[in-house]
């Protein structure tokens, strides 16, 4: 995906007029059928968060625990280059806002 087709997938700065979250599914999915893996809402994770901003590790393992949780994908408010999976922020459990949302997943055997 690059910088002139994210507004066809993601909600951002960009595009989100009037400003705010947005009902999913209304962009396209992505490679893998799922929609709004970007922007629109920062994706809670359950990952506690650490900073291996200078890791050189492929897929590094995060603290075992912390005060604050992972969030990825960007908001509605963010840039399109801030509206990817790769970006990673924190927030505390506690926290709450209007940009934060989270995704139900199941597994199959």
């Amino acid at each position: 995906l690059n910088y002139t087709e994210i507004k066809d997938y993601a909600w951002y700065d960009g595009n989100n007029n009037p400003r705010g979250t947005k009902e999913v599914g209304k962009k396209k999915p992505n490679a893998w059928g799922l929609y709004d893996m970007s922007g629109n809402v920062w994706e809670w994770c359950e990952d506690w968060y650490g900073d291996y901003r200078n890791n050189t590790h492929t897929d590094p393992t995060g603290p075992a625990g912390g005060s604050d949780r992972v969030r990825r994908g960007g908001r509605w408010g963010d840039y399109a280059g801030g509206c990817r999976s790769a970006p990673r922020d924190n927030d505390s459990p506690g926290g709450a806002g209007n940009g934060l949302g989270f995704r139900l997943r199941r597994s199959y055997s």
